[in-house]
This record gives structure tokens, C-alpha cells and sequence, in this order.
């Protein structure tokens, strides 16, 4: 795994970068130039184009990944990128010019329980159009291995663009209507910068030749399409529906407790953007002894990186919540627990999914994103109303947990290899242990104080563990190695 350490070593510092901006924008700056309306508002204009993304993309960043690997010449891979880079501008003008024509029923269908939102239906398609093409431009950069720089554009730079409008909203009274616009506009600036780092990586030349299995290419564009447009109801859903049930605010109070829960995750968003390729290349090789060895290490290090971190966000974010200044931030901390612990349980998975993806039953992946997209959206409209923005999160707690065993058991079945092993129970088990013991400590400490006194302590006693019971060689050697 050199490459795989190194790419992803980067990548978690990327990462780490991005969230820390980004949790100076989520924490702090808009709670404070903003109301709680006004981050409700933006938090439900991009949840909502992140589920058109899918659609227009057409699943061809995947396809990409899925398929360059197993072309044997320059001008093999050279008619498939050509032939797939324009699949989405032709999704874009038939969207596009569906959401003209019926402009007005979609904006008042929508903005039924907070009319505020009528105003900037426009957002989520123009938004969707940037994002869906800067992934399939990453894509082009990661199938060369090259996945850093792209991940700092994906990661850093809408977070300090953010950053930089919000401080413009605050000290030259930049107003909302503008503050949306510009953040719109940073989304086509980092998807030009995108163009020109893959255009660097592998040279965009359009041709209008299809490869040989066009037909292989877009059923399984389709397939990607449909399982990942399903895989984003599964995210963003909740944000899409509790403006429709409940306050728009209520929106800015779980996007706060989500972003402290998503930091679970970030060692699978580090190491998915260098494993997928060679995931991929493994696959289309036939080499199964790579696959199973990817699929079980893969597990182990992401449940006892993603541990570490679940400790930290779950046992600070009574305090963390407490220095915000609207007391609906304070009353999110069931959230944090609930889809945090969602996100350890799918760190269980490793490479699981992109095993699924980038196999001859990729397929099956649509009916389990399908079945989970209807799962949450029937628990969220049962659990909502009852349990406002606590339901919204233990539908995806109780969706995730059930579909991850599902896929568990699926994977054992079809390729006779599992993710679980000894060193992942230990891990699981010190993460419960330590959680329950410092959840019985009532400090008396400033909060400021409590957080440091607490991520020193529970990192201490956790990284103890790790290293005495030798839970993850991989790791341990990436720890050495960075030491040197």
C-alpha cells in the first residue's frame, strides 16, 4: 500500500485543512453573519442540487474509473474519454430546459412551508451543472493516480472561498441575494481549475469516435446513475426534507450537528480518492488475493482511525455546542451521535462498495441504493414530524446499520471474503469502552478547557491501546514512517 499511504497521507492533511475551515464557517461564522433562516436556506439550495448532481453527471466520473484501466492503447482510452465527457452537457440541456419550462410549479411546490425559498430554485441546477463536471474532471486526474491536488480543489477550496465571502458579508455588508451569487460563481471558478489540472494530467482531446463497448459504457453509466442518484437521497434527503416539514432553520441546526458528525469520515474520503483506481485495476486484472487483502486492511484502518475520531466529535460536542450563540445549535447533540455512529458502522464496509462498483454485478448496487433511498425517505417522513430533526437522523443510524450487514453478507457470498477480523472487534470494543467512561465524567471547566482537557485524554488512552494491542500494522508502520 506505498502509494496508497503516501496519496492518502496527503490527502488526510488536505482533508484536515478543509474541515478545519470548514468548521470555522459551520461553528462560527455562520451562526454569526448569518440567521439561522438565512444558513437554512443555503444548506437546502446545495443538499438539493447535490441530488440533481447525480443526474446530470450520468455516472460518468465512475464509468471512468471504472473503465479506462482496461484499455490497452493511447487510442483506445483517447475515444472513451472523448465519448464520455460529453454524456453530461447533453443530460444538462434536456434538464435544463425541463426546469424552464415548468420553472414556476417547481419553485411554488417547493417553497410551500418557507416561501423564502421560491427565490432561488435557479441555484440548485446551475450549482448541480458545476459540481456534476468538476467530478467527472477529477476522475479524469485520479485514473492517472493523481488525486491530491484534485482533492485540494474538491476539499480546500470551496471551504476558503466560503471563508472569504462570509468575512465579505460581515466587513463590506455584502447582502444575501449577492452572498449567493458569489458562492454560486465559486463553483464554476474551481470547476475551470479542475479542467486545467486534468488537462495537465492527461490532455483533453474531443473526438468524435466511440470506443468498440459504447454499449457496456453507458449501461453502466446508467446503472452508476440510478444507484447514485439514489445514493444521494440517502445523504442530503433529510436537508431536502425538513424544510418541507418543519422551520427552515431547524435546516441550519442539523447542518451544524452533521458537519461535526462528518468528521467520522475522514479517512475514508482521504483514502477513497487513491484506493479506488488500484481497487479498480484489481479488479479488472482478476487479481482476487489483492481485492480480498484491500477489502479486509481497508476495514481494519478506516474503523480504528474513524474510532479516534468518533470519540473526539462525540465527547466534545456538548461543549462545542454550547459556545454557539442560538440555543437550537445546543439541542443537536443527539444528531452528532446518531450519524456519527452511522458513519462508524459503514467504515465496517472498507472498500466494500467500490468492490461492488468496479465488479461484473455492479448492479446490485442500484438495488440496494434504491431500497435504502426508500427506507430513509419512509422513516424521515414517519420520524420527522414526531422527532424533528433527531428523527431525520436516526432514520439514516437505522437505514446504514441495516444495509451495511446486508452488504456484508452479500460480498461473503459472492467473492467468499468478509471485512471483519479480531483487531476491528478490539477496536470497536475500545471505542464503546472509552466512550462510556468518559461519558460519566461531569467537568466543571469552561468549555474551551473541557474540549482540549478531553481530546488530550481520550487520544491518549486510545492511541495506548492501538499501539499496545497492535491493531493495525498499517498504521503502526505509517506512524514510524512519518516519525523518521
Amino acid at each position: 500500500m506505498g502509494i496508497v499511504a503516501k496519496q492518502t497521507s496527503l490527502n488526510v492533511l488536505i482533508i484536515g485543512i478543509a474541515f478545519a475551515i470548514g468548521g470555522l464557517n459551520t461553528l462560527v461564522f455562520y451562526p454569526l453573519f448569518l440567521s439561522a433562516e438565512e444558513y437554512g436556506l443555503v444548506v437546502f439550495l446545495l443538499a438539493t442540487s447535490n441530488l440533481l448532481m447525480p443526474l446530470i453527471g450520468f455516472g460518468v466520473h465512475q464509468t471512468i474509473i471504472r473503465f479506462f484501466s482496461a484499455y490497452n492503447t493511447k487510442e483506445e482510452q483517447q475515444r472513451f474519454m472523448s465519448s464520455v465527457i460529453l454524456l453530461p452537457l447533453f443530460i444538462a440541456l434536456i434538464v435544463g430546459g425541463i426546469g424552464l419550462l415548468f420553472y414556476h410549479s417547481i419553485s411554488t411546490a417547493l417553497s410551500i412551508q418557507n416561501p423564502v425559498i421560491a427565490n432561488y430554485i435557479w441555484v440548485i441546477f446551475v450549482v448541480a451543472v458545476a459540481t456534476a463536471y468538476f467530478e467527472v474532471f477529477y476522475a479524469w486526474a485520479r485514473v492517472q493516480l493523481q488525486s491530491v491536488a484534485g482533492n485540494a480543489l474538491k476539499e480546500i477550496f470551496p471551504r476558503l472561498y466560503l471563508f472569504l465571502l462570509l468575512m465579505a458579508l460581515y466587513f463590506f455588508d455584502l447582502s444575501f441575494h449577492d452572498f449567493v451569487v458569489a458562492l454560486v460563481s465559486g463553483y464554476y471558478l474551481r470547476l475551470l481549475l479542475m479542467i486545467v489540472l486534468a488537462n495537465r494530467c492527461y490532455p483533453i482531446r474531443i473526438r468524435l469516435h466511440f470506443p468498440s463497448n459504447m454499449r457496456s459504457i453507458l449501461t453502466y453509466s446508467i446503472t452508476i446513475l440510478l444507484a447514485a442518484s439514489a445514493g444521494s437521497l440517502i445523504i442530503d434527503i433529510d436537508k431536502f426534507m425538513i424544510p418541507q416539514l418543519k422551520e427552515i432553520k431547524q435546516t441550519a441546526f442539523y447542518a451544524v450537528a452533521i458537519f461535526a458528525a462528518t468528521l467520522v469520515e475522514v479517512p475514508a474520503r482521504a483514502m477513497w480518492q487513491i484506493l479506488n483506481p488500484l481497487l479498480a485495476t484489481a479488479v479488472n486484472d482478476n487479481n482476487t488475493k489483492e481485492v480480498n487483502s484491500l477489502y479486509r486492511r481497508s476495514a481494519l484502518n478506516l474503523v480504528v482511525v474513524s474510532g479516534w475520531f468518533f470519540l473526539l466529535v462525540n465527547l466534545n460536542s456538548e461543549a462545542l455546542f454550547s459556545l454557539l450563540p442560538n440555543v437550537g445549535y445546543q439541542k443537536a447533540t443527539l444528531v452528532v451521535l446518531y450519524i456519527s455512529l452511522a458513519k462508524l458502522i459503514a467504515m465496517m464496509f472498507g472498500c466494500g462498495g467500490a468492490i461492488i462498483s468496479n465488479s461484473s454485478f455492479y448492479q446490485i448496487s442500484l438495488v440496494f441504493s434504491i431500497v435504502m433511498a426508500l427506507g430513509v425517505s419512509i422513516l424521515n417522513m414517519i420520524w420527522i414530524p414526531l422527532y424533528g430533526i433527531d428523527g431525520a437522523a436516526l432514520a439514516t443510524l437505522v437505514v446504514v446499520g441495516v444495509s451495511i450487514v446486508i452488504k456484508i453478507i452479500y460480498l461473503q457470498f459472492k467473492i467468499r471474503a468478509h471485512p471483519l477480523s479480531w483487531n476491528l472487534f478490539k477496536a470497536l470494543v475500545a471505542v464503546g469502552i472509552l466512550y462510556t467512561l468518559f461519558q460519566y465524567i461531569d467537568w466543571t471547566f469552561s468549555p474551551i478547557v473541557q474540549i482540549v482537557l478531553t481530546s488530550v485524554l481520550v487520544s491518549a488512552f486510545y492511541l495506548l491501546i492501538v499501539a499496545q494491542f497492535k491493531l493495525s500494522d498499517d498504521l503502526l508502520r505509517l506512524v514510524k514512517r512519518i516519525g523518521k
